[in-house]
């Protein structure tokens, strides 16, 4: 079993926020690969469902971003599972908008979430960094994360997640660079 975790914070306030990028990444997911009920669980929300041959447990975590940390290592002890399980979509300020990267590890770039993982876990998971741009300059980048994806953003928005989540195979499969790839080849098409 894979645990895939999208990063978010709770309530309709925050739903369209670049911040909540992970949360809308595995709404996509669960409609597009027909996984189960949503269920109240390990301080968040769960949906378990396969992709491709893999079983996959997708986990919003109701904590607030700040302590995403408690959800994801609860649902990792309780499934019995190291990091090497986990895969983790956040939004990302260094990527430009719409841009997706995964990789092992790496730093914590001021993410909150990340952060959280990080002090329960260690830094040696999977990470899908989904590019929101920088504002341009360190004054705006609270009001930007925080704020909600312009009109104009939609299409594109709907098209990368659309872009992740039929390629998500590959990701399960743990082949990132074809699933990046692929995913950026499906945004071209566009």
């Amino acid at each position: 079993m894979q645990v895939w975790v999208g990063l978010g914070n709770p309530g309709p306030q925050h739903a369209l926020q670049r911040h909540n990028v992970g949360f809308m990444v595995l709404d996509t997911l669960a409609d597009m690969h027909g996984f189960g009920p949503v269920q109240k669980k390990f301080q968040g929300w769960v949906q378990e469902g396969r992709i491709g041959g893999a079983k996959v447990l997708l986990l919003k975590p109701a904590t607030y971003m700040n302590e995403s940390g408690r959800a994801v290592s609860e649902a990792l002890r309780f499934y019995k599972l190291g990091v090497e399980a986990l895969t983790v979509f956040h939004d990302e300020l260094d990527l430009a908008p719409f841009k997706v990267k995964a990789r092992m590890g790496g730093g914590l770039a001021g993410h909150n979430g990340l952060r959280s993982i990080d002090q329960h876990l260690g830094p040696d998971f999977r990470r899908v960094r989904i590019g929101i741009g920088h504002p341009g300059h360190k004054d705006r980048v609270t009001g930007h994360v925080l704020g909600n994806y312009a009109k104009n953003e939609m299409d594109p928005l709907a098209d990368m997640l659309g872009a992740i989540s039929a390629e998500a195979e590959w990701l399960a499969k743990g082949d990132d660079a074809r699933f990046m790839n692929e995913v950026a080849l499906r945004q071209q098409d566009v």
